[in-house]
């Protein structure tokens, strides 16, 4: 569904990401961690063209993202071409990134008109369904102003997946929130993962939860995967050196 091969980013002089290979199965969960400043998050970033590759190829479903082929070469895409491939593709960001001028349901519905072209009505009940999957049906008049932000979390999520994306992109979504918060965005993106056909990637310091949801767990560092695999053998057994650390650090923690 989503490969990047030999992917790389850098900002000046620093690496973030050095020649990447990472490839993500249809409807796989995969979760990515690792230290601050291992390249995580510019994973999805890239994904969702909110930052340029500097080296190597994304493809999802097959198709360049940032590339388009003419005559047999990959140059680089036009805005119609990234477009299209990008509507496959939806992210619930750390900072909730609501229209704070918006209610809920406004949210919900923006996106699909002026982007979709969908006419109001069927907007207003692509959200609304929405907005029942995530609990929040009896808040859809408020406005972010109004709600936790564990609410509103779970409108940017109900927000993503009214565009209906094939692939969702989860970033480091919990780590705004009050501890009590978090199991109620975490149970909503259990449920996505269990009744829709998502490919899921998701940057998280969760480790219990990643352990729980995800099919592959990732361990980023130094723009590297140095460590990846199911997530029993990998909290079970990890084999790298780095990847014990890191672990041994952030169970420690919590």
């Amino acid at each position: 569904m989503v490969r990047f091969d030999k992917v790389s980013k850098r900002y000046g002089p620093l690496t973030v990401l050095d020649s990447l290979e990472l490839d993500i199965a249809r409807n796989e969960k995969v979760a990515i961690i690792g230290p601050s400043g291992s390249g995580k998050t510019t994973v999805l970033r890239m994904l969702m063209t909110l930052e340029a590759i500097d080296d190597g190829v994304i493809w999802v479903e097959g198709e360049p993202l940032t590339h388009m082929e003419r005559n047999g070469k990959l140059i680089p895409a036009d805005r119609a071409h990234i477009r299209k491939i990008r509507a496959k593709i939806g992210m619930v960001f750390q900072s909730f990134n609501l229209f704070p001028h918006m209610t809920a349901m406004a949210n919900c519905i923006e996106a699909p008109i002026t982007v979709l072209g969908m006419n109001r009505k069927e907007a207003e009940e692509r959200a609304a369904g929405l907005l029942e999957m995530v609990g929040l049906s009896q808040k859809k008049e408020h406005y972010p102003a109004q709600l936790s932000g564990g609410q509103q979390q779970r409108v940017a999520i109900a927000r993503a997946l009214a565009m209906r994306p094939k692939i969702m992109l989860f970033d480091e979504v919990t780590s705004a929130l009050d501890p009590e918060l978090v199991g109620e965005v975490l149970q909503v993106i259990r449920r996505l993962g269990s009744e829709h056909d998502l490919t899921m990637l998701m940057v998280t310091h969760q480790m219990g939860f990643a352990k729980e949801f995800a099919d592959r767990v990732c361990f980023f560092y130094q723009g590297k995967i140095c460590e990846q695999g199911p997530p029993k053998a990998f909290f079970g057994n990890p084999q790298n050196e780095r990847t014990k650390q890191f672990l041994h650090a952030v169970l420690e923690a919590g």
